[in-house]
């Protein structure tokens, strides 16, 4: 794509980024026929193609509008066009310089910035969230269904390990998986602890920077960033630690890119190459062990199975952001069938859920249709239950699933935990 940038933006470290990014677009439209927006909509503007050419007509001056704003907006950045595009276009990188530059430009209504800034409020601030989420799980029952939809059901929450190993990694400190579902971290360290891997969190650090940085807040994303590598890197620095494991795969796609992100910090840039290199997905990471330590973990899954302890024909829901995003595809799957799940055929897996971070709650009517046509699909093949591998996805499936909606090493915790 032939491109001019105007001249308030060429030299600056984002345009020369989108500039690299808006050359290798040919306009070929195999992104439309992915992209889920497009799909509900059919219009140009709501594909990548045409986001990309609304960006590229920004950049090189051209007016910018509400309209602009707002097709930026619908955009879940899913990145399933990322993985369509035979030209290798970096969209989820050039997306983010369009919505924080369109933002600087053009105004918000005053309700549109309060919800965005009480989310970015309310769901980095571990404090007030754990506060918010502990009090609605104490009244779930009693409150109406759209509040009750966003406060996930009490599930089984197991121990957490207290051995010791000489093989240690560190999980995240998250911002609201903690309070959503308390039982991940704990079931993610009995997985490890079966592995013979001690998973660490250090209390130093949070929020991954993802939640501020997609709702144009770049600077209060990157602290965050920057916060979680002084915390980590003593450990990392010292060889004691041989990974980040990543159990939400939105937290693990942003984590792995901090390299990326804090690139232009010349205090910060080697120690996030670094951390990225570091950072797997828990599928990932439960994969790369032995085969032999996997089918010593198969026989009590398959028990618990067998024993209708926990289901056993699973419908998997693979997040965007870990086959679009980390490019993680199947992994999860093969992992779950190795442990003696049997997985149902999900069509149009590649397909976003909706919930896209703080997009369903900024977006709700596209968020919910989006979420009908994925239980729909996931309901085809008659599963037992729905696994996941994301907070967002998990919470986002569970408010308008008939079934039980789980991370995936919830289960297998509950089978090594009987």
């Amino acid at each position: 794509m032939d491109t001019h940038l105007a001249d308030w933006i060429k030299d600056t470290p984002e345009g020369k980024a989108a500039e690299t990014i808006l050359r290798k677009c040919v306009h070929c439209g195999f992104c439309t026929a992915t992209c889920p927006t497009y799909q509900i909509l059919g219009d140009e503007l709501d594909s990548p193609r045409g986001r990309i050419y609304l960006i590229k007509q920004m950049l090189e001056g051209k007016e910018v509008t509400r309209k602009t704003q707002q097709h930026l907006d619908r955009c879940l950045t899913c990145r399933n066009c990322e993985t369509t595009c035979p030209s290798g276009v970096q969209y989820g990188k050039l997306i983010d310089i369009g919505k924080k530059i369109v933002d600087e430009q053009v105004p918000r209504p005053a309700a549109e910035k309060a919800m965005r800034a009480g989310l970015k409020g309310l769901m980095t601030n571990r404090a007030l969230f754990d506060t918010g989420m502990v009090m609605g799980k104490m009244v779930r029952g009693l409150l109406p269904a759209s509040v009750k939809a966003k406060i996930p059901a009490k599930r089984y929450t197991p121990a957490w390990p207290t051995s010791k190993h000489t093989r240690k990694v560190i999980l995240l400190n998250g911002c609201v998986q903690p309070a959503m579902m308390p039982s991940i971290d704990p079931a993610t360290s009995v997985v490890l602890d079966a592995l013979g891997v001690q998973g660490m969190i250090v209390n130093e650090s949070g929020c991954c920077g993802a939640v501020k940085y997609h709702l144009n807040d770049h600077q209060g994303g990157l602290e965050q960033m920057k916060a979680n590598v002084d915390a980590w890197w003593p450990l990392i620095e010292s060889g004691e630690v041989q990974a980040l494991v990543m159990n939400a795969s939105g937290c693990g796609v942003t984590v792995r890119e901090y390299g990326h992100y804090l690139a232009d910090h010349p205090d910060y840039a080697a120690k996030a190459t670094r951390i990225s290199e570091l950072t797997m997905d828990l599928g990932e990471f439960v994969a790369a062990q032995s085969t032999e330590a996997l089918h010593q973990l198969a026989p009590k899954v398959k028990a618990a199975i067998q024993a209708e302890a926990i289901p056993g024909k699973i419908a998997f829901h693979p997040p965007c952001t870990l086959q679009h995003g980390q490019k993680v595809k199947g992994v999860v799957e093969n992992v779950l069938r190795t442990l003696g799940f049997e997985l149902t055929p999900v069509q149009d897996s590649h397909l976003c859920c909706g919930s896209a971070g703080t997009y369903s709650v900024l977006q709700p009517e596209l968020s919910a249709e989006l979420k009908k046509r994925k239980l729909a699909s996931l309901m085809a093949g008659n599963p037992q239950a729905i696994a996941s591998a994301n907070i967002g996805c998990l919470g986002h499936l569970e408010s308008g699933a008939s079934i039980e909606v789980r991370h995936w090493v919830e289960w297998v915790a509950e089978a090594l935990g009987r």
